[in-house]
């Protein structure tokens, strides 16, 4: 049996916005469509994902295809932005970024 001390407490998560909710003034991931993906704390969410975010960094990747050798070349453009609203309707994925699989 095991002690009382190992047991992880239990978070009081019903609906999945709950875990949004905890991650409130928090640093978090969000992956959006079109190859574009932010970092940045979260100030404010609502049930649409529509979201604030604060000290955000945004990365975009584009494809292009190189015009002699028909490969494809993956470019990333990044950039800071101090308060980002982000519209839910884009969101694909929200995460704590250590919780992101690399690569």
């Amino acid at each position: 049996m095991a002690d009382d001390a190992e047991q992880v407490p239990a978070i009081n998560v019903k609906e999945p916005l709950d875990l949004i909710r905890l991650s409130l003034d928090e640093r978090i991931y969000v992956k959006m469509r079109n190859e574009r993906e932010l970092r940045g704390r979260l100030h404010a969410y609502d049930q649409h994902l529509n979201m604030v975010l604060g000290e955000a960094e945004e990365t975009v990747t584009t494809v292009e295809i190189d015009e002699e050798t028909y490969e494809e070349v993956y470019r990333t453009t990044k950039r800071n932005i101090p308060m980002l609203f982000v519209r839910g309707d884009g969101v694909i994925l929200v995460s704590p970024p250590s919780m992101r699989a690399p690569i």
